[in-house]
């Protein structure tokens, strides 16, 4: 290796501080940006780096580790005897993955059987999103239908005898990759998620559909803004590509592709908010509520979830990247859980509702609305590196009825042995 390569964090022995470096570069951050996350000045950064100031206690480093999006806190800290890894915004790797890799990455070398109709293929995918949205446990449904749907999309597509079949096709297959983002996202295989989101987008812009495009679109803005700011540029062009693309002539589009532009601008106001930018991030929710207000009061997009129902739900997760502690509380009281139709989208609303309440320094509420989120779809907070950031902390309260809460639930999610 070259003497100025970047150092593994993995390699022994490497300083908490050293480590909290090489992941604050690799997240393309500056000092003052980490700082502004943690809420502290650039030159406690540099003295946590350096090693000039001992480490931090853990709820600090629980919020290091939620900043620069570190999969376990393992890596962050060194392998200080404690065992097992807590993973945290990477899952625990689903049973059912080993499966959906295989689909992903093998490609039938022969047409074996005859591809199943558009038809067949439009009704299994209605019927895997009404699924996904419905169970508590939904990357073990969807993970067991996408290995078949993977497989019947390729088919459809390598069958098509005319270039009009063929787009159709490709839309369908599109919206298949869709499905298997949602399964493979946050489970540790980044390389597998990228994979996914690019056939996405390249079979999106093949079939040149619009709402294809549109969703692939959204997705890909998620992938780059959780790969921190380093590629926030990356997620914002994306959005403001794909609006170009859809805007024009909105007013005669189908309501999905209308639904799909209003995520869209979400998408635009929560990477401005993860800027700490609250004119911006607040200027493109007003945009994409003005969206949601045009659609029938009980629409509710498959995919992205956009509709009436999630604008509120999207008004907590704002005000809680812009660290607004009393405007976060106020959204989250007035957003109302149960009018999502969606159990994941509705578990994953609690979770931040949880955040607001937790940075408000309400901790009793944001256990109990963590449960639930829980009761709701367990799944969702299991993979949830925030949900799993607040209990670890508040596993170590030094109030012994907030500790039995929050370790019962960590346990329950597999995130502390019983």
């Amino acid at each position: 290796m070259s003497s100025d390569a970047t150092p593994d964090p993995y390699d022994n022995p490497v300083a908490f501080g050293q480590r909290v470096l090489i992941y604050r570069n690799r997240r393309g951050m500056t000092r003052e940006q980490l700082a502004d996350l943690l809420g502290h000045h650039a030159s406690w950064v540099k003295k946590i780096e350096t090693g000039t100031m001992r480490m931090p206690r853990l709820s600090e480093i629980l919020r290091i580790a939620e900043a620069l999006r570190v999969r376990r806190l393992n890596d962050l800290v060194g392998d200080v005897g404690a065992e097992p890894h807590t993973d945290l915004f990477v899952g625990p790797g689903h049973d059912r993955l080993p499966a959906v890799r295989t689909a992903l990455t093998t490609f039938p070398t022969r047409a074996d059987r005859p591809a199943p109709s558009t038809a067949y293929l439009r009704a299994a995918l209605d019927a895997a999103w009404s699924a996904r949205h419905g169970a508590p446990n939904h990357r073990e449904v969807i993970g067991d239908l996408l290995p078949g749907l993977l497989r019947d999309a390729q088919l459809a597509v390598r069958q098509a005898n005319t270039s009009a079949d063929r787009r159709t096709a490709q839309a369908l297959q599109a919206e298949v990759y869709f499905l298997a983002q949602f399964f493979v996202a946050y489970q540790p295989d980044p390389s597998l998620l990228w994979r996914v989101s690019e056939r996405g987008m390249t079979a999106a812009q093949e079939s040149e559909d619009p709402h294809a495009i549109g969703v692939a679109a959204w997705l890909s803005a998620q992938a780059h803004r959780d790969s921190g700011p380093g590629h926030y540029e990356e997620a914002d062009h994306v959005v403001l590509e794909a609006l170009r693309r859809l805007e024009p002539g909105l007013s005669e589009a189908p309501l999905d592709v209308q639904a799909v532009v209003g995520a869209l601008k979400f998408e635009a106001g929560f990477t401005a908010a993860k800027r700490r930018d609250s004119g911006m991030a607040w200027g493109w929710w007003d945009r994409a509520d003005l969206v949601a207000q045009q659609l029938p009061g009980g629409y509710f997009h498959r995919v992205t979830s956009f509709g009436r129902a999630v604008m509120a739900a999207h008004g907590v997760t704002v005000a809680v990247e812009l660290r607004s502690g009393g405007e976060s509380v106020r959204q989250a009281n007035r957003a109302e859980a149960e009018s999502i139709p969606s159990r994941p989208r509705r578990a994953r609303h609690r979770i931040e509702q949880a955040r607001a309440y937790y940075l408000d320094g309400q901790q009793e509420a944001a256990l109990t609305t963590l449960q639930q989120a829980h009761a709701a779809a367990p799944e969702t907070v299991r993979y949830n590196g925030y949900a799993k950031r607040i209990l670890l902390e508040e596993a170590s309260s030094r109030l012994p009825e907030r500790r039995q809460r929050a370790s019962r639930l960590a346990v329950q999610i597999g995130l502390l042995a019983a």
